[in-house]
């Protein structure tokens, strides 16, 4: 059956610590976001996904009160802060002919597998299941727009 993960929900303590370090830094790095999830006991990528929600969130608040003052200086800060998030990113994922054949005819049988089928398939190649939510993802995308190029049959 599809499901989806559980909503991660953080403690008071789990959130001051998250939110003290998205006012120090919105788009942390990769070392960050796994110290961070080290602190507050849970996975990288579920920190990686709660930064990616507040920017959402802080982005969306922003544009309902724009202040044009600030607008240069935060535009600098932001390009100083994407620089320092790219020279600390994850490193790309690398899969061998194996995972990828797995992984490939998984796609096959259902472009969107639920948290159990994503989990077997996390344990059966030996990758997070993190990683194979995010393949799905990008190989969906992927198909989406080899689709969107493909000539339209027209009857």
């Amino acid at each position: 059956m599809n499901q989806r993960r559980n909503r991660t929900r953080f403690t008071e303590d789990q959130l001051k610590i998250l939110i003290k370090a998205f006012d120090q830094n919105p788009y942390p790095g990769y070392a960050t976001k796994q110290r961070l999830a080290l602190e507050v006991n849970t996975d990288e990528s579920r920190v990686q996904i709660w930064f990616q929600n507040r920017r959402a969130r802080h982005q969306s608040q922003k544009k309902s009160e724009p202040d044009e003052d600030l607008e240069s200086s935060q535009d600098q800060d932001h390009a100083e802060e994407e620089i320092q998030s790219r020279e600390d990113r994850r490193r790309r994922s690398s899969y061998t002919p194996s995972q990828l054949h797995t992984l490939i005819q998984a796609f096959t049988n259902n472009p969107y597998p639920g948290i159990d089928t994503r989990e077997q398939l996390a344990k059966e190649i030996g990758i997070p299941e993190s990683r194979v939510q995010i393949w799905f993802q990008n190989r969906r995308s992927r198909f989406h727009v080899q689709r969107k190029r493909e000539p339209h049959d027209q009857d």
